[in-house]
């Protein structure tokens, strides 16, 4: 399970994904949100599916990878479908026991906010796939840079959203690796009750907080030492500049958008 979260990792190619500008990235990343959650029904929801296989198809990005990227939420995606399916007690009633009462609206809004949760975590975990952390970086203070006028710190804000999400898959390989060097010590995280599985991580918790300190201070005196001070003076090698393509992929985006409130109108479910 460790190894199958991919969040934050970062796969370096060619395709046109890869070359879009960074700041028109996280542009449509929030359009396709919008999109997910102004569908109301299902055929609206489909039109985001297409969007996602679309950009999945055109970044090179195996398919596989979007299902790994789903897999460590099925917990929270399984906790949310139950709520929808037993508290919703609208709609036909298609099972009741005592107090348990499952009706058609339940099962209906259970299985979309499921869909809607996957198709939203594929779609911003595409962000991430296609873009360095660099990039994101530089993206992101440039989103944010008219925000210096008031004060407001946007290259030290970029920079640690970056460094959390670069640290992510260096953190899950260092769990994975205490853990196997804890059961090949014999112990035992697998089997018994709940608390004794959550006593079972406490010698893996405190060496994983003693390494993210550890790397925290190297990487505090690596950048010491090179006397970073912030976004002041800072000079980049490779500027960013829009393209056509990038003004092509706001306008598909802005089209299924349009597509997905125009379903959501005249769609019948």
């Amino acid at each position: 399970m460790i190894k199958d979260i991919t969040i934050g990792q970062f796969f370096p190619g060619n395709s046109i994904v890869h070359r879009l500008d960074p700041r028109i990235k996280l542009l449509l990343t929030v359009i396709y949100i919008v999109m997910l959650f102004v569908a109301d029904t299902f055929c609206a929801l489909g039109a985001g599916v297409v969007f996602l296989l679309i950009s999945f198809l055109l970044s090179g990005i195996p398919i596989k990878m979007m299902l790994k990227s789903v897999k460590p939420i099925v917990p929270i995606i399984l906790f949310t479908g139950i709520l929808n399916l037993f508290f919703i007690s609208t709609g036909d009633i298609l099972f009741q026991w005592k107090f348990i009462r499952i009706t058609e609206d339940g099962v209906r809004t259970m299985i979309f906010m499921a869909t809607r949760i996957i198709l939203l975590i594929c779609g911003t975990s595409l962000l991430t796939y296609t873009t360095s952390p660099i990039t994101l970086t530089d993206a992101i203070e440039r989103i944010l840079s008219p925000l210096k006028v008031i004060k407001f710190p946007a290259h030290e804000i970029a920079m640690m959203m970056t460094i959390a999400l670069r640290f992510i898959p260096t953190l899950i390989e260092e769990t994975d690796k205490i853990m196997s060097a804890q059961k090949a010590r014999g112990a035992d995280m697998e089997t018994g009750s709940i608390l004794k599985r959550a006593k079972a991580l406490i010698p893996i918790l405190i060496p994983l907080f003693v390494s993210a300190f550890r790397r925290a201070e190297e990487l505090a005196l690596a950048m010491e030492c090179r006397c970073y001070h912030g976004g002041d003076g800072r000079t980049r090698l490779k500027q960013l500049k829009t393209a056509p393509r990038d003004y092509a992929a706001v306008a598909v985006a802005i089209l299924f958008l349009a597509a997905v409130i125009v379903l959501n109108r005249f769609s019948p479910i």
